[in-house]
């Protein structure tokens, strides 16, 4: 399945026959102190900058109509954020995952965005659409 916008990824985890939860870590964008004049201009053209975790969700496919919902949800938390960073967890045996589950998996993706080690998670910009990053 190609992931391209966020809501790719939504119709992807609805369609499972295991039940998902979507993992989201919304992430603002910087400049590192001291940065260059070249730093500086890719950071304006949106190609660079340093990430910072802002905050983390699950949600229900089901409860989540599009993107266009998440972004007014988020707006309402006060972040400005640059990237959603997003994970889906299967459930078993027709159980979403635990509480558990989610809070220790939302936990290492939070440390996997501080660190910079991305693999496995798909970031959307704020459009939704897929982004490459690196």
């Amino acid at each position: 399945m190609e992931i391209s916008h966020f809501n790719d990824l939504l119709a992807g985890a609805r369609a499972q026959t295991e039940r998902q939860r979507l993992l989201l870590v919304f992430a603002s964008a910087s400049l590192p102190a001291g940065a260059t004049a070249e730093q500086k201009a890719r950071f304006e053209a949106g190609e660079s900058g340093e990430l910072a975790p802002l905050m983390c969700v699950d949600k229900d496919p089901g409860e989540l109509a599009d993107f266009a919902a998440l972004v007014d949800e988020a707006s309402t938390l006060g972040s400005e954020w640059a990237l959603v960073f997003a994970a889906a967890l299967s459930g078993t045996g027709g159980r979403p995952p635990s509480d558990s589950q989610i809070d220790a998996a939302l936990q290492r993706m939070v440390e996997a965005v501080k660190s910079g080690e991305l693999s496995g998670l798909i970031p959307f910009d704020r459009k939704g659409e897929a982004v490459q990053l690196g």
